[in-house]
């Protein structure tokens, strides 16, 4: 990992970035309907996938339905975002 320290999704390649905004507007989903909403070849979404994954951006769970597949989806980067908007809010009170 130490090739993407310091990496982000804007230094990525054309198609990391598509894969990406598939799963954001998407949600989870496996490589092969990543294959099928990007159209991009399996090999690019595999490639993507990886890069996605080296700088933390998505991660690989198990699929339940099929095994012998992997489900991708977007890490969650501020699981605290709701609770930072809400105090402004409860300061004017």
């Amino acid at each position: 990992m130490s090739d993407s320290d310091g990496e982000t999704i804007g230094d990525l390649p054309p198609s990391a970035k598509l894969v990406y905004k598939v799963l954001e507007y998407q949600g989870s989903m496996t490589q092969k309907g990543i294959v099928e909403e990007s159209m991009l070849s399996a090999r690019t979404v595999r490639y993507a996938l990886e890069r996605l994954e080296d700088i933390d951006i998505v991660e690989e769970d198990v699929y339940f339905a099929d095994a012998r597949q992997n489900l991708y989806e977007i890490v969650d980067e501020s699981p605290t975002a709701d609770a930072d908007e809400a105090e402004p809010a409860a300061a004017d009170d």
